[in-house]
């Protein structure tokens, strides 16, 4: 399960004054825990303590974190998403902590340094745990109780950890408040939706956990029996209903707040459905919000989910009756571009209540429909609630053998021997950026003609904007033992050359010997989509799908419509209002600002701006940078830059000889004055000597040493050099990130160079600073050398600090940073995300569970439209060049040739679109 991503700002600049009555209070409450604390000037110190808990036959490693003062407060459980740690986090936790809360992490059992197997959460080990920390939190001083041993207590998390918080409030009545993010209500309808296996999903969910033997005999044995037969039986359903929220849904009772991704194709929109259904029938308040992230990618809108969570505990434990929890359903809408930062457009849309995936159906007659559904089948129950999956591929148009004409009421199609070549619309790991593109109108799928039914609406007279999920109601027959069909409703253009999948799902369905021959109902995909008027909708039920297995048996379908499709479209949920253009309110007050600052004097004028809160959580702003080159009035070294960085963004600063990177990065550090434009890191203006800069830990050409002490003496007489508290350097923590070891107790002397450059590393990262600025890290370094460096920095952004490194070697920037800023001549050629910058072009990039074998290398190599193959370093993928070929059709014939693959995506290597950028910049 995806590890969620926090992006609450870290510490701000620590002063003296408060430090000596943190040190004195660290000297009272320093237990079986190690302590660190951080402050700001505006915000109140938060303490760390990390410690193991020795609980239900296990180590617990834990993070408690809390803030100064006698008064007692509400504390919050936050759990980790699966494959995580505690680590994934902190900075929520130190948020939280900040804004009043007492705040408890820990990595769950076979994460991190916790012992154990993994259960899945089941209620005698993680769920027990979970009230081993609260009969924790129950003895601390400085938490709120509400009887004795029963904590004020709230518990959140992403995923698993959003899990955690709903079994926790099922089976522990002491917790108060919940808020799950992208979780599930039932494992078992997540991985065995109607009785169909989710193959690639389960898998990777038991990679991430570290392979099958991570987990407990039982789990392990249940799910190489299910993947070896393709077919969940009742005892795995039951293994995993007994471990989830559903379990005890009847005890789920306390407000919660339910946050799902529509991009989400493990854990659907009817899991979240689920949970507001019975939380709201036990008579809780409940609020839903969908957002336009999920499991499969996208935006996880961190920043404003992260800020409900707060405003949700602010008015449910400390009851603060004037706290704003927002609306009871919000969905995130996402559609068109922005002309001026190409960014997608997203504009909330809300309602007073959850509407549920049925709200204001419209029925829409789709070809062949014919007979409306019998009267008697008023108590029939939507199949494939519960179902869903991501997907990429192209467009099939072709249909199934047809009993009646072209679109007629009947089709009849087959299940392919060894359910071979699959349709694609869902690949887990690629199928996020596709769900995205589903937002613009840009779909990709297939379906292989033969292998599905296909029913169209006629063109659509109005908009139609779709909330909840469709239904159809069929008949279905098989030739031999169970139908199992996959369901999809496409958005197709008036010329019927374009379909788009929203948000890339797919619900499957198993329909047995014993329901065959008369109507049931099929639940389709829950999304919220709009489509326009002139297009049409189309239904297909294909016979096999690449995310799910299928029965290896050959098999005729035969499908027959028994009622139009049934469209949910939420009428009450209303789109907020477009926002103005900034000119139009911006004018007045643009006015306002210059006749203010007439008015000043020039000493006022040259003040240091105040602080912007806007910016508060963004390490780096640059606007409108210049700075010419000394005693020169026509040559700029930095011309008119600006590029924004983010937290968890590991920035490449790339450019030629001459660019200005370093130029930029000293005005960055205040070692130089700009002549004109902002550098504002956390909202604070850049000067020389300014506060904000302790946030900000820089290496540049190389750090001295004295070369008779050892490493870590190198360190300490560093830091006490700045005059700070040993408690603030965090020395074992930068060096553990640096990865030095043993060395650290040699004398500086014996280094190679390699160590020399990570002791320079992790002296810049002492006081673990936000923002770290590295120039040419890597120089003089060997390749081993620089593989190491390049972990380095990955692990210390990690934690959701944010790195800039200015270095000539593209590859190791290639691989090591998430963003580029590209420069050239002092200016801004190119800003955003590594594979946005390397994305076009005519390279594929294939990754496969299992290497490819040379043989099928030739014959990739060899197919009609394909220019070259070349296997991976590793053997697990291919780089591919089309010559001819869409992407689709390379997809279909790895199918075909039996190639498990696990993603594709487009690559160009960052030589050829840096080449590319800067000849383009110098035209």
């Amino acid at each position: 399960m995806e590890k969620p991503t926090s992006r609450w700002r870290h510490r701000l600049p620590r002063t003296p004054g408060r430090w000596a009555a943190v040190v004195a209070a660290l000297a009272v409450l320093v237990g079986a825990g190690t302590w660190t604390a951080a402050a700001d000037d505006s915000a109140p110190t938060v303490h760390r303590q990390d410690r193991m808990m020795k609980m239900n036959g296990v180590s617990v490693d834990t993070s408690y974190f809390t803030t100064g003062g006698s008064g007692r407060r509400p504390a919050v459980l936050i759990g980790h998403g699966f494959g995580g740690s505690k680590d994934d986090v902190r900075a929520q936790a130190e948020k939280l902590a900040a804004d009043g809360y007492a705040v408890m992490t820990w990595s769950a059992r076979g994460f991190g340094r916790t012992t154990g197997e993994i259960t899945l959460n089941a209620p005698d080990a993680e769920v027990k745990d979970v009230s081993g920390l609260i009969d924790w939190l129950a003895e601390r001083p400085e938490v709120e109780l509400d009887a004795k041993g029963d904590p004020r207590v709230g518990v959140t998390g992403a995923s698993y950890g959003g899990a955690i918080s709903l079994l926790a409030a099922g089976h522990d009545d002491r917790v108060d408040a919940i808020a799950p993010v992208i979780s599930y209500w039932n494992l078992a309808d997540a991985l065995f939706p109607d009785g169909v296996f989710k193959k690639l999903w389960a898998g990777i969910f038991v990679s991430s956990g570290g392979g099958c033997e991570r987990f407990s005999k039982q789990l392990c044995d249940m799910y190489e029996r299910v993947a070896v037969s393709g077919k969940p039986d009742a005892a795995a359903r039951e293994l995993l209903t007994e471990r989830s929220p559903e379990a005890v849904a009847d005890r789920i009772d306390v407000p919660a707040l339910i946050v799902q991704g529509q991009s989400d194709s493990l854990f659907p929109l009817s899991q979240s459905d689920a949970m507001a259904e019975a939380v709201e029938a036990n008579g809780a308040p409940v609020s839903v919000d969908w957002i336009a992230g999920g499991h499969d990618g996208g935006d996880d809108e961190g920043d404003r989910v992260e800020g409900r969570v707060g405003d949700w505990f602010d008015r449910y434990l400390k009851e603060d009756k004037g706290a704003d929890t927002g609306p009871g359903f919000r969905v995130t809408r996402t559609g068109g571009v922005d002309s001026t930062d190409g960014a997608a457009l997203k504009r909330g849309a809300s309602s007073d209540a959850y509407p549920g995936l049925t709200s204001g159906g419209r029925k829409i007659p789709l070809t062949g429909a014919g007979q409306q559904p019998g009267a008697g089948q008023p108590g029939m129950t939507p199949r494939g609630q519960g179902a869903s999956q991501e997907a990429p591929a192209a467009g099939g148009q072709g249909g199934g053998g047809r009993s009646a004409a072209p679109g007629g009421l009947t089709q009849t199609f087959r299940n392919p021997a060894g359910a071979g070549p699959p349709s694609i619309s869902a690949v887990p790991g690629i199928g996020g950026g596709l769900s995205q593109l589903s937002s613009l109108g840009v779909g990709l799928s297939l379906d292989f003609p033969g292998q599905y039914a296909r029913f169209e609406s006629a063109p659509l007279d109005s908009n139609v904007h779709v909330t909840g999920s469709p239904t159809v109601r069929v008949n279905v027959k098989a030739d031999q033992g169970d139908a199992v069909l996959f369901g999809k409703v496409y958005d197709v253009s008036p010329d019927g050359k374009q379909q788009v999948l929203p948000s890339q799902l797919v619900s499957p369905y198993r329909i047995t010997p014993d329901e065959q021959g008369k109507p049931v109902e099929l639940a389709l995909p829950a999304v919220d989509h709009e489509v326009e008027a002139g297009h049409r909708l189309r239904l297909v039920l294909s016979a096999t799908d690449l995310a799910y297995a299928s029965p290896a048996e050959p098999a005729t379908y035969t499908v027959s419509l028994d009622g139009p499709l049934t469209v949910p479209t939420a009428p009450a949920v209303k789109t907020a209002a477009a926002t103005l253009p900034w000119w139009i309110w911006g004018l007045p007050a643009a006015a306002l600002a210059v006749a203010a600052a007439l008015l000043l004097t020039a000493r006022r004028r040259t003040a240091t701006p105040a602080p912007d809160p806007a910016l508060a959580e963004v390490p780096l702003q640059i606007t409108d940078l210049s700075k010419k080159y000394a005693k020169s009035t026509e040559r700029y070294a930095v011309r008119d830059l600006g590029f924004r960085v983010e937290k968890g963004q590991v920035l490449g600063l790339l450019g030629p000889n001459g660019a200005g990177k370093t130029t930029t990065l000293r005005m960055l550090m205040g070692l130089i004055t700009p002549d004109a434009g902002e550098i504002r890191v956390f909202g604070h203006a850049i000067r020389p000597g300014a506060p904000v800069l302790s946030r900000v830990g820089s290496f540049v050409e190389g750090a001295g040493f004295l070369p008779h002490l050892s490493g870590r003496s190198n360190l300490e007489l560093y830091w006490q050099a700045t005059g700070r508290p040993a408690e603030d350097a965090h020395i074992d923590e930068a060096l553990e990130i640096a990865g030095l070891g043993d060395a650290l107790a040699r004398a500086v002397r014996t280094y190679s160079q390699g160590m020399r450059q990570r002791l320079a590393i992790a002296q810049a990262m002492l006081g673990m600073p936000d923002l770290l600025i590295l120039d040419e890290p890597t120089n003089g370094l060997d390749p081993p050398q620089i593989r190491e460096m390049r972990d380095v920095m990955i692990r210390y952004a990690a934690g959701g600090r944010t790195v800039i490194v200015s270095s000539h070697l593209l590859s190791e920037v290639e691989q090591s940073c998430t963003h580029l800023v590209v420069m050239d001549r002092g200016q801004l050629v190119q800003a955003g995300p590594v594979a946005e910058i390397t994305g076009s072009g005519d390279m594929l990039l294939v990754t496969t569970a299992d290497e490819v074998a040379e043989p099928v290398v030739e014959k990739v190599a060899a197919l009609p439209g394909i220019g070259s193959a070349l296997p991976l370093d590793d053997g697990h993928g291919l780089l591919v060049r089309l010559d001819g070929a869409t992407a689709a059709q390379l997809v279909s014939e790895l199918v075909r040739l039996d190639v498990p693959v696990t993603g594709v995506g487009p690559h160009r290597r960052l030589e050829d679109a840096f080449l590319t950028l800067i000849s383009q910049g110098s035209a």
